[in-house]
């Protein structure tokens, strides 16, 4: 499967498995994955020990369907994720980059969601 990718996506998949060897989320601290294309955005709040999402937001919600991907909309998109958890009682995330950089939208993200109150 590796083969097939090209070389931007191949590094960005080496990356991300090196980087998953040692994330892990609990119930307690869950792990915060982000997904991102040119056309969207997409967060998620997982709990690894059961398999189960506690909770997503994306552009392709109605809600957040004028959201851009771009930094100002990742900020956006990471202070009502971080509202969302909040609700649920959730304070303590492990953020998992999914093997993308930390710039850009990615770091915007993590900041919207620190700015709401949840700590990486």
């Amino acid at each position: 499967m590796i083969k097939k990718l090209n070389d931007k996506n191949r590094k960005r998949l080496h990356r991300k498995i090196h980087i998953r060897k040692s994330i892990y989320g609990t119930a307690e601290r869950p792990r915060m994955t982000v997904t991102r294309s040119n056309k969207n955005l997409s967060v998620q709040v997982i709990d690894d020990d059961e398999g189960k999402t506690i909770a997503s937001i994306s552009t392709m919600e109605k809600e957040y369907a004028a959201v851009k991907p771009n930094t100002e909309g990742a900020a956006k998109l990471g202070e009502a994720l971080g509202a969302r958890l909040k609700e649920k009682g959730i304070a303590k995330v492990v953020f998992d980059r999914n093997g993308y950089l930390y710039h850009g939208v990615v770091k915007a993200l993590a900041d919207g969601a620190r700015k709401a109150g949840i700590e990486f």
